[in-house]
């Protein structure tokens, strides 16, 4: 046998190999029933051999004839019914109703036809089955067998004639002896013919594997990607291709011709640059849409490298659409500029308290009141500056906060209250109407962070509502619109909001006013994602006929305990 590869400290075989791969040898299963078929053949032939002696005028011999025929029928059902699965590892019931079988029907023919029929060279046909089909014992031990029954028809031919029966032994001797170098080959080349196979299936499954991953890794690439050979023709292409592309490519049956758009004929230019000068290609097309506008793309590519000079190169191309690129670049100087605004506010924060501080000390000396009047608005921008510099850095403890578990729970409406009506006395605001309809409605909601929140959105509708009774409400609900989570709404009777301005409502540092820092509803939507919540904005009616407005809403996260229940 084969030397043993290890695996969790046990000997693993060619075999055993086979055994934890598709749990048998297609190429063994083919041998296997070849030597099913050649003994059905063999039978035959030895049935129609008694009945061509018999034809020719030899003495019948009932006793051939019926060996003969019943090898035929035990092969024939051997080859119907017998299940093998390799190897034969031992003198099993396997090993009897075909190898042992046949050792049974060529000695009694041998025995009984006497000198007149020589079934030697038969005897080959089940050392071949051992040696191919069973393991290294089973092959010596069938093959040692052959050659004992082989010396026995000697010895018998020598207790009835020992004057002539001495070449008998040499002549079975040196059969054995061929016998067993065939038996030796035979199952050389068979455990090759095995450890080849079950490499083979082992490389196909990891090649198998490796192409999944690949599959998927191309299928969830942001960039789309097409593979194109030295013809124009696409034979691969990712659904970020199809829609950077957007010709319908995912309907056109593979492989087709790049050039078949005309929209696509730049791309297919640069494939054809590509291998006319064997080397990557990058350039930047307008691409046509089936709709819109021509879509910027970056297109780049490559030739897959090949050892074989008969095989040709593959261009794989590259696409990524410029939009999303600027989309990231801006995002990761949106951040930048996040955490230099962090920074900057730290160190402002210092100085503007002691501004602040000595602007207070010196309005308590200062009696004349144009002086006085300067020191009010000091202190009234520097109040505004400190406001800033609270947002930034609400902001920024926001964002890097916002994974952490929350373990705090408040009741909705009794804080919605409370802070409500703190708002109310602090800013003076008259004509601030307060609904609350989600009765014991607890919420994943931090106290200080549901203040933010509420402070932010009605200052942002004190800002653009009206004087008049109602035109601010804050309203509690637990079945608004399709949701059934409990939701705050802030409404005001301000003026509709510009498309511009509700594009980018929750951006950060964007604002409609020159005398906002553009944090607060930004500030506001990193509050929400943080405790799971959700904020959002609409123009409606509170009451079907009534008068429109500005409505920001927030669906809170349900409790751990209304989860529960």
């Amino acid at each position: 046998m084969s030397a043993p590869l290890w695996s969790r400290g046990e000997p693993v075989t060619d075999w055993d190999m086979l055994e934890k791969g598709r749990g048998e040898s297609t190429a063994l299963q083919r041998l296997w029933r070849g030597f099913m078929v050649a003994r059905c053949f063999i039978a035959l032939v030895l049935v129609l051999l008694q009945c061509v002696a018999f034809a020719l005028g030899q003495a019948m011999q009932p006793a051939a004839i019926a060996i003969s025929a019943s090898y035929l029928v035990a092969c024939w059902l051997g080859m119907r019914y017998t299940r093998f699965v390799p190897p034969i590892r031992g003198f099993t019931p396997l090993w009897l109703l075909t190898i042992g079988v046949d050792l049974a029907a060529f000695t009694s023919l041998q025995m009984i036809q006497g000198g007149s029929v020589n079934y030697t060279p038969l005897f080959a046909l089940p050392v071949l089955m051992s040696a191919v089909l069973g393991t290294m014992t089973v092959s010596l031990g069938t093959t040692a067998s052959v050659t004992l029954l082989l010396l026995a028809d000697a010895g018998w031919h020598w207790l009835q004639q020992p004057v002539d029966s001495s070449g008998r032994f040499v002549q079975a001797a040196l059969t054995g002896t061929g016998l067993f170098v065939v038996a030796l080959l035979a199952h050389e080349l068979a455990r090759r013919l095995t450890r080849e196979e079950a490499v083979a299936q082992r490389n196909r499954s990891s090649a198998q594997m490796q192409a999944q991953v690949n599959d998927l890794v191309i299928e969830t690439l942001s960039e789309g990607v097409l593979v194109i050979d030295a013809e124009g023709l696409v034979h691969a292409a990712n659904p970020a291709a199809d829609a950077i592309l957007g010709q319908g490519l995912s309907k056109l049956p593979l492989p087709f011709a790049l050039h078949a758009q005309p929209a696509w004929h730049a791309l297919a230019a640069l494939a054809r640059q590509t291998f006319a000068r064997r080397t990557p290609q990058s350039e930047e097309i307008p691409v046509a849409q089936a709709r819109g506008a021509a879509r910027e793309v970056r297109v780049r590519t490559r030739l897959t490298p090949t050892s074989d000079r008969h095989v040709d190169s593959l261009c794989v191309m590259f696409l990524q659409d410029l939009r999303e690129l600027e989309a990231r670049i801006r995002t990761e100087k949106l951040a930048a500029m996040g955490r230099m605004s962090a920074a900057v506010a730290h160190e402002i924060r210092n100085p503007l308290a002691a501004i602040t501080q000595a602007s207070a000390l010196l309005a308590e000396d200062l009696t004349d009141p144009a002086h006085r009047k300067l020191t009010s608005m000091v202190q009234h921008n520097a109040q505004r500056l400190a406001r800033i510099v609270d947002d930034v850095l609400d902001v920024s403890r926001a964002r890097q906060q916002r994974v952490l578990s929350l373990g705090e729970q408040l009741v909705l409406d009794p804080a919605v209250q409370v802070l409500a009506d703190e708002w109310v006395r602090q800013t003076q605001r008259q004509g601030v109407l307060i609904a609350l309809d989600a009765p014991q409605s607890d919420v994943r909601f931090d106290a200080e962070h549901l203040r933010r929140l509420m402070v932010n959105l009605l200052d942002n509708a004190a800002r653009y509502a009206g004087k008049r009774e109602g035109s601010i409400q804050v309203l509690t609900s637990l079945h608004r619109g399709t949701t059934q989570r409990p939701s705050l709404m802030v409404w005001s009777d301000g003026a509709p909001l510009e498309p511009a301005v509700k594009r980018h409502l929750f951006e950060p540092f964007f604002s409609s006013e020159s005398r906002s820092s553009g944090l607060g509803l930004f500030l506001c939507r990193e509050l929400c994602r943080r405790h799971g919540a959700t904020i959002g904005y609409e123009r409606r009616a509170l009451v079907p006929g009534g008068p429109e407005g500005n409505e920001f809403f927030v669906s809170f996260a349900a409790s751990e305990n209304r989860l529960t229940q």
